[in-house]
């Protein structure tokens, strides 16, 4: 609660399984840092509990703060100093025995990927490099959780693939948990095990990706086809399908488990010689989903945001 009157979150519950991945989806201000925040002991809460490895966060902030590793969305390198002098500051920082400073770091960067360019200066590291070394940071305290905030927020594609294939990678050798908050709805679909979906810091919904993608009711499919109303009765009365659009002859309509379905239903349409002209089918999306609970678009909520934040992390990596 912010000044007695803002509730950032508001009854808010929710448990991960020990070694999964967990993500956080919402809009900004939905409370999904200030969320973060709370569970890395850099925020105290007004009132409710939060637990890792059964330690109160409020109560045993040291204990919590040596379990866990944690990158967030701000920048958190220094430019000017080489991606190896970086890791040994944070070396000293998580007061880590000098003895082991070299391997803890050596290991860290091998898992990022970044050995190679260890003794360039940050600034010269790409967007992808400058985020995997920010992970390795997190990683040299072998955290039992890693909390990451927007991981791969301004990277391309294939550096955020290349950041997950190193997170996953260190989670699978160590048994890591992983939560997560992020807008990218596919990141969340490809890589989490469980999600919940957080607005004005309320719990709106929470379950496996797959799971919550059969709200929508199923993937979208489109066929354009001669005989529309002989089609829309074979539809019905054989597969208790409804049409949701339908425009001169295209007809639109939601199928659970279409990889199952769809091919019988060509087969009826088939057998009463019905020509199929044309099909398309867009699988059910976490975007889906986000539209139907909250109106409108994740990325209608976070892009000024989002984009703010991007500029300015490009700036200070290029040492501006």
């Amino acid at each position: 609660m912010y000044d007695k009157s803002v509730k950032a979150l508001d009854d808010l519950s929710f448990d991960v399984e020990e070694e999964s991945i967990y993500a956080l989806l919402g809009p900004n201000g939905a409370g999904k840092t200030t969320l973060i925040r709370i569970l890395t002991t850099q925020l105290t809460p007004t009132k409710g509990t939060a637990y890792i490895f059964g330690l109160d966060v409020r109560k045993n902030p040291q204990q919590v703060r040596g379990m866990l590793g944690y990158v967030p969305q701000e920048v958190s390198l220094w430019t000017d100093l080489t991606g190896y002098e970086n890791l040994l500051i944070y070396s000293k920082i998580y007061e880590i025995p000098k003895s082991e400073r070299v391997k803890r770091i050596e290991e860290a960067l091998d898992f990022m990927d970044l050995k190679d360019a260890s003794r360039r200066l940050v600034k010269t590291y790409s967007g992808g490099m400058f985020r995997r070394l920010e992970i390795a940071a997190a990683l040299m305290v072998r955290p039992k959780i890693l909390i990451l905030d927007e991981p791969t927020i301004g990277l391309d594609p294939i550096a955020r693939n290349n950041v997950w294939e190193r997170v996953i990678s260190y989670k699978k050798e160590f048994g890591t948990t992983v939560l997560f908050a992020t807008h990218y709805m596919d990141e969340a679909d490809k890589y989490a095990d469980m999600i919940t979906i957080i607005n004005k810091g309320k719990q709106v919904i929470s379950g496996k990706p797959e799971d919550l993608k059969m709200i929508i009711g199923g993937d979208r499919v489109t066929l354009k086809v001669d005989n529309k109303e002989k089609v829309k009765a074979i539809i019905a009365e054989n597969f208790g399908i409804d049409i949701i659009e339908e425009n001169s002859d295209v007809l639109t309509f939601l199928v659970e488990k279409s990889q199952l379905v769809l091919p019988r239903i060509l087969s009826a349409l088939e057998a009463e010689k019905i020509e199929v002209k044309e099909l398309r089918i867009r699988e059910a999306s976490l975007n889906d989903v986000f539209i139907k609970l909250m109106g409108k678009r994740i990325e209608e909520e976070e892009e000024g945001r989002m984009k703010e934040l991007i500029s300015k992390r490009k700036m200070i990596r290029m040492g501006g």
